[in-house]
C-alpha cells in the first residue's frame, strides 16, 4: 500500500553513530518497491539505549501495533536499562500509560536486582527523587505543623519534596491522619539493616544554574523522544541568554547601537514574561 500511494513517504529516522533504522522499516521497503533511489532521513543523535526507546515509541503510537508480549518484552529492556527512570518518565518517553508501566516494573523487580535496588528515580522534569519519600513527608509534617500558614511551595522547597506531595501531606494532616502513606515505611536494605532515602543533595536547587535546568530538560525522556520535544530544547538553547556572554560580546560595541539593542532587550524581555505567565498558569492549572 506504501509503494502505491503517489504522494512523498515521510522521513524515516535513522540512528546516526550506527546508521540503523530506528522508525520506517516499511517505508524503506516502499520506497524500494517504487524504484526510489533516495528517501528522506531525520537523524536522531543518542546512545543505543535511547534509540530502542525511541523505536517503540515509533511502534507503540504509530507503527505496526505491538503484541502484548511484545509490549511487555520491549518495556521490561527498558526498565532493565534505565532502571532509575521513574515509571512516568518512561510512560511519557514511549506512549504508554504509567500504570502499565509499573505493573510491568512489579513483576521484572523480583528477578533482577539491578532494578529492585534502585533507590532513586528520574522523573519526567529531570531531577531526581527517592523511591521512598516517607521521610520527605515527615519532613513536610514538621514544617507544616510548626508554620500552617506558609505556602506548599516553601514546604516543599525546605522539606525537599514536590509541591503535589506537600499539599497531600497538608490535606492528611487537617483530616487527622498520619503524613506518610498507609504501608510506607524506610525500606530495608538487602543485609536487613534500614536505611534512610532522605532527600538531602538528591534535587538540583530550584534556582540552579541555567546549565543546569537545560541539562535537566535534556535529560527529560519526555522532551527527548518526541519530536516537538526536541525542537523545543534545541530551540531553547539557542535562546538561551548569560549576562556574562553579553559582557564579552558588548567590549567593541559601537555606541549608536546601544538604544536600538536596549529597546529590542526590553521587547524580548517582554515577550519571555509573556511565556513565563502564560508557563505559569499552565503550572497551577
Amino acid at each position: 500500500m506504501l509503494a502505491e500511494a503517489g504522494d512523498n513517504l515521510p522521513p524515516i529516522i535513522v540512528h546516526r553513530q550506527t546508521m540503523r533504522i530506528v522508525d520506517g522499516m516499511h517505508r524503506l521497503a516502499a520506497a524500494v518497491l517504487r524504484g526510489d533511489e533516495t528517501i528522506e532521513v531525520r537523524f536522531f543523535d543518542g546512545t543505543d539505549r535511547e534509540a530502542f526507546v525511541l523505536a517503540v515509541r515509533a511502534n507503540i503510537t504509530h507503527g505496526r501495533p505491538l503484541s502484548p508480549q511484545d509490549r511487555v518484552s520491549a518495556v521490561g529492556r527498558i526498565i532493565r536499562d534505565n532502571p532509575e527512570w521513574s515509571d512516568r518518565a518512561i510512560a511519557s518517553a514511549i506512549g504508554l500509560g504509567p500504570s502499565t508501566v509499573g505493573s510491568i516494573r512489579k513483576q521484572i523487580e523480583p528477578h533482577d536486582d539491578i532494578v529492585r535496588g534502585a533507590e532513586t528515580r528520574v522523573g519526567r522534569d529531570g531531577r531526581r527523587r527517592p523511591v521512598d519519600n516517607s521521610e520527605g513527608r515527615r519532613r513536610a509534617a514538621g514544617v507544616i505543623r510548626e508554620t500552617p500558614d506558609l505556602p506548599l511551595r516553601e514546604v516543599a522547597r525546605l522539606a525537599g519534596v514536590s509541591p503535589t506531595t506537600a499539599q497531600d501531606v497538608r490535606k492528611r494532616l487537617s483530616r487527622g491522619d498520619e503524613p506518610v502513606l498507609s504501608g510506607q515505611s524506610i525500606r530495608e536494605g538487602r543485609d536487613g539493616r534500614r536505611r534512610r532515602n532522605a532527600r538531602q543533595v538528591v534535587d538540583e536547587p530550584r534556582q540552579a544554574g541555567l546549565e543546569k535546568v537545560l541539562e535537566g530538560l535534556q535529560r527529560d525522556p519526555s522532551l527527548r523522544f518526541s519530536e516537538s520535544g526536541r525542537i523545543l530544547i534545541r530551540w531553547l538553547s539557542s535562546h538561551a541568554v548569560r549576562f556574562e556572554d553579553w559582557l564579552e560580546l558588548s567590549k567593541d560595541l559601537p555606541a549608536h547601537c546601544s538604544y536600538v539593542l536596549a529597546d529590542l532587550a526590553r521587547r524580548m524581555s517582554a515577550e519571555w514574561q509573556k511565556i513565563a505567565n502564560e508557563l505559569q498558569i499552565m503550572d497551577e492549572t
